[in-house]
């Protein structure tokens, strides 16, 4: 079973005397392995101890990104997006819990 990596693991395996065995995904099944892969860091991040929470939070960041572009939006448009939420219905600062 395959999963989606970084642009520069291929490169690692082979420093380490491996071949790796890469497919290049078309856009349907790039954009399917980025949700897949949000949710595996978004559980790694869920996990991790608190030494490690800022490099989980960075993966989550890239991965959303990468699906930002593959949509079509420029991050700057998302960065726009959720301000102007967080202006109209606030952020979670708060820590309200609605039950």
């Amino acid at each position: 079973m395959g999963k989606l990596v970084r642009d520069k693991i291929p490169d690692i395996i082979r420093q380490g005397g491996e071949e790796p065995d890469i497919t290049v995904l078309d856009d349907i099944a790039y954009r399917e392995a980025l949700l897949t892969k949000l949710f595996e860091e978004a559980s790694e991040l869920r996990e991790a101890p608190p030494s490690e929470v800022a490099e989980e939070i960075a993966d989550v960041y890239e991965v959303l990104r990468a699906l930002a572009t593959v949509q079509g939006h420029d991050w700057s448009v998302i960065e726009k997006v959720a301000a102007d939420k967080r202006e109209e219905r606030g952020g979670f600062h708060h820590r309200l819990y609605l039950g």
